[in-house]
């Protein structure tokens, strides 16, 4: 038998009826050349247990939260695939997804990634088709609630979200693979942003389709989610913004912060959801606890940004340039 051309990789930690819905839309499609690997998260063999990994399926268990990142890694460092495709449990693929992605890059050396057309369940207005990048280093979604259809061309993006994402091998072997330390969440902005450093393009296939249960596990606003995306958009930053943005970037934050307290007593955007959980005074706890944790890490971050630089094939004005070319105000950020 061949060796596959990809491989799908399913982090789970719940491993219930999404799970099922993701796996089953595998073994729909249109080209076969690949193979799947479930990691479950659960530490309870759940995936064993409720027999969701179907039949071709491989597992690997893990007795505690590897994190998404991590369960990524471990895939990859099972496999051989010269490309690697992340889903998220919680997301079911159109039959053509695997097809649309590699007929997209097979002509095209220069890319390292692959963003798909993201779309939301049961609503269908878009999740994503590629990512955005603030000036603060938050990252968000392409196009996010808004309509499928006016984003129909294939196009340079600049990273691709990891909930529905192909990876070429050659540059996860060149850039390293996702960041561990970050657990859940932006694990995919940094690694993208690595991959950009290093002269990878990235682009956007929009026949490539996903449905997605946004935020199943972990919540759309929760206080798991509140901390991790604040702490892991510091680690993206320090570790990947030039001198000059990483000095400019508290500013971005502080003007982000202005619209989430803003925004928080009209019922818009994520912090009027925290509030309306009754706990939206408590994300002043989280910015603090994160950017302690940076201070912890400083360090470490500080050596793997020397390292992304020492090995970086685009000029500081260059990486600058794209970062704008993809921007999203700290406005815009806040209302999502």
């Amino acid at each position: 038998m061949l060796a596959p051309c990809v491989t799908v990789v399913i982090p789970t930690l719940t491993a219930d009826d999404t799970l099922f819905d993701c796996v089953r839309s595998l073994e729909a499609q249109s080209r076969r050349d690949f193979e799947v690997i479930i990691v479950d998260n659960s530490g309870q063999q759940l995936v064993r247990r409720r027999n969701a990994a179907g039949a071709q399926a491989k597992v690997i268990e893990n007795t505690v939260n590897a994190g998404f990142g991590g369960a990524i890694n471990q895939a990859f460092r099972q496999s051989t695939s010269e490309f690697l495709a992340t889903l998220n449990d919680d997301a079911v693929a159109d039959p053509n997804w695997v097809a649309s992605l590699m007929a997209a890059v097979e002509n095209r050396p220069d890319v390292g990634m692959c963003a798909s057309k993201v779309r939301l369940f049961p609503r269908g207005n878009l999740d994503s088709a590629g990512m955005l990048i603030a000036g603060d280093g938050s990252s968000k979604q392409r196009g996010h609630l808004g309509d499928p259809a006016q984003y129909q061309q294939a196009e340079e993006v600049l990273l691709p979200s990891g909930s529905a994402a192909l990876y070429r091998r050659i540059m996860l072997e060149e850039i390293g693979l996702f960041d561990d330390h970050f657990f859940l969440y932006c694990e995919d902005t940094d690694l993208g942003l690595r991959g950009r450093w290093a002269g990878w393009k990235c682009l956007y296939v929009p026949a490539a389709i996903v449905d997605h249960h946004y935020s199943h596990s972990a919540g759309r606003a929760s206080s798991l989610k509140a901390y991790y995306v604040e702490r892991n958009r510091l680690f993206t930053v320090v570790k990947n913004f030039p001198a000059g943005m990483l000095l400019t970037a508290p500013v971005y934050a502080a003007i982000r912060y202005f619209w989430h307290v803003a925004m928080m007593f009209t019922g818009k955007g994520a912090a009027a959801e925290y509030r309306q959980g009754g706990s939206g005074f408590e994300l002043i706890w989280f910015v603090a606890k994160a950017h302690a944790a940076v201070l912890v890490r400083l360090p470490e971050l500080m050596r793997q940004r020397s390292a992304i630089r020492k090995s970086a094939r685009l000029k500081t004005a260059e990486f600058c340039n794209l970062l704008r070319a993809h921007s999203i105000s700290p406005k815009q950020v806040a209302s999502l």
